[in-house]
């Protein structure tokens, strides 16, 4: 078990990383600089940096920061390949990056690399505050050179959920050691065999470098998955947050026999109620979140034994946000309105996760829209790794077309009600894919299902609020001011 640190350490407040590019540079800078964590989204990071540059990278935000990346050939090759100036033609499909593999090509992994790297860079530029960023554990393909790239940029803190991410501890001591680091990938039908996904810092530097370690924070549900995690040092983290099923986004299944309400969710029980007592037992700071974006939750969450509270949907309609301009007024209408529906679709995620579908016009939530999208795999963040009859590795997800799957081996009952995260979330923030027909990748919103916090943000404007606005109406109970 690691050494816990003072709790003047620790920051009070965690932002959420939150979606594909809503928890973007420009809102985890903004949160940083009021002390507490800014935390960036590591999902999806290499097709947002394609896309940006695709349109004439605006502001300059990119180059100025590939400007900055330790190596000018790669930055170079990537500014070759995806920058337009002047941006691309409008009714023209943005240029693909590749999709991830178990062997990913070198012009894949500089891409990651790159990106993750630019991401933390701009999040970490002129200040001194402590930036994070967020890896879902079920995109394992994409982390080491993703985890690569954010401690090239310095990144203070890496969080990880959807999973059990007992490998990240020795990654990120491999990485910040100049070794090469490798994380595990889940094979359907593989059987014992292992494999590997790995990063070779040497190949990509042409030396060995050393980094600064970041700490590690493990995304849990329950107190029985911190204890699994904190009893080997190999698998312990710096600490833990704590996520209810109320949160936006992935959410873990419930424990037990699974059963759901007239919706059509899935029902959360006792056996859910996270043990605060015994993962205090563990000797290690957490942060609690779902429903704690208020000052009293933050002083209860402290009184509690916590370090401090996550917070993502209040943060996530800030203006500092990456949800396009109409998804946010939408929501933030629809709230102050009570006419919001977020519910939790078992089905919507091709992971096989719970996940938060707010049900906005225009959004594939609406069953019409859903209905009209053609189904396409174009990004496939979530595509897993399957071995055939063959012995031939190949990759397959319930969201892409039911032809494809079934011809893989997959079976019709798990396309049913299956929505496209990947590119429904990259649309979300106004990069959805132009295809050729003249069709645009509808959007897929989610949000945590307590909104209670937007009144007393938005305040006499009914309008909007920025990041400093959440960090001040949570601290005004009490809580610690700074890091």
């Amino acid at each position: 078990m690691r050494s816990p640190r003072a709790a003047s350490d620790w920051p009070a407040i965690i932002q959420g990383g939150m979606g594909v590019g809503v928890s973007g540079w420009p809102l985890v800078r903004a949160v940083a600089l009021t002390g507490q964590l800014g935390v960036v989204s590591g999902v999806a990071l290499d097709t947002l940096l394609a896309r940006r540059l695709q349109l004439g990278d605006p502001g300059g935000h990119i180059r100025r920061a590939l400007a900055s990346f330790p190596h000018a050939d790669t930055s170079e090759q990537i500014l070759g390949r995806y920058f337009i100036e002047g941006g691309i033609d409008p009714v023209k499909p943005f240029r693909l990056v590749p999709r991830l593999s178990l062997n990913p090509s070198r012009q894949a992994t500089d891409l990651i690399v790159a990106a993750n790297f630019v991401e933390v860079f701009l999040s970490k530029e002129g200040h001194e505050g402590l930036v994070g960023v967020n890896y879902l554990e079920k995109i394992q393909m994409a982390t080491p050179a993703a985890t690569y790239g954010a401690m090239l940029a310095g990144v203070d803190y890496v969080l990880v959920g959807a999973g059990i991410p007992a490998e990240f501890p020795g990654l990120l001591d491999s990485l910040a050691a100049g070794r090469a680091g490798e994380i595990a990938v889940d094979v359907l039908g593989a059987g014992a065999a292992r494999f590997a996904v790995a990063v070779r810092p040497e190949s990509i530097s042409g030396a060995k470098v050393e980094l600064r370690r970041p700490k590690f924070l493990a995304i849990v549900a329950s107190h029985v998955l911190a204890s699994y995690l904190a009893r080997d040092a190999r698998t312990c983290p710096d600490g833990f947050v704590v996520e209810g099923p109320v949160a936006g986004g992935h959410n873990a299944p419930p424990r037990g026999p699974l059963s759901f309400d007239e919706e059509g969710q899935p029902i959360y029980g006792p056996r859910d109620v996270v043990d605060l007592e015994k993962l205090a037992m563990l000797g290690l700071p957490y942060w609690l979140a779902g429903a704690y974006a208020s000052p009293e939750s933050l002083v209860q969450a402290r009184e509690a034994g916590a370090t401090g509270i996550q917070v993502g949907s209040a943060f996530a309609l800030c203006e500092e946000s990456g949800f396009d301009a109409s998804l946010k007024r939408a929501f933030i209408e629809k709230a102050l309105s009570g006419t919001l529906h977020v519910r939790t679709d078992s089905l919507a995620s091709p992971t096989g996760f719970p996940f938060k579908v707010a049900d906005l016009p225009g959004t594939v939530a609406v069953p019409e829209v859903y209905a009209e999208r053609r189904r396409v795999c174009e990004a496939g963040y979530l595509r897993v790794p399957y071995r055939g009859q063959d012995g031939e590795i190949g990759y397959r997800c319930p969201a892409e077309p039911a032809s494809a799957y079934l011809r893989k081996g997959g079976k019709m009952d798990d396309t049913i009600g299956r929505r496209c995260v990947c590119n429904g979330l990259i649309a979300a923030i106004g990069l959805g894919q132009r295809h050729r027909d003249g069709a645009v990748e509808p959007p897929l919103a989610t949000i945590g299902q307590d909104l209670s916090f937007l009144p007393k943000l938005v305040g006499a404007s009914r309008d909007s609020y920025r990041a400093a606005d959440v960090v001040a109406y949570l601290l005004q109970g009490g809580g610690r001011d700074g890091p």
